[in-house]
Formats: C-alpha cells, structure tokens, sequence
C-alpha cells in the first residue's frame, strides 16, 4: 500500500485537490501496478510563516 505524504501551502481550493489526488493516484497506479484503493495519500496545509528556504520565511520572501 504505497502512502504519499504532501507538505503545500494551505488555500488550494477541494477542487484543486481533488484534482490533484486523483492524478497522484491514476499515475501511482500505472507505474506501481497497484490498485486505487490502495493508495493513500496525506495532504498537510502549511502557513507560509511556517515554512523556510534559506534561512528566510516564505511569508517574508518578495
């Protein structure tokens, strides 16, 4: 059962997860010849004053 984990920055809209999910899915199914159910995917929304690249805050990035 292949589990994907997802860290995003949150306001993406259900639709767009949706979206998302069900081409993770699709594409980990073809190339792991599992099956949909057996794919779980987890999505964590992420504040952007919680995420950093270089030392600096993505909230505070220009």
């Amino acid at each position: 059962m292949p589990l994907i984990q997802v860290d995003m920055f949150e306001g993406r809209s259900a639709e767009l997860k949706r979206e998302f999910v069900e081409g993770i899915t699709r594409e980990t199914c073809r190339v792991l010849k599992c099956e949909p159910g057996a794919v779980q995917i987890i999505m964590r929304d992420v504040k952007k004053s919680d995420w950093a690249s270089g030392g600096v805050l993505w909230s505070e990035k220009k």
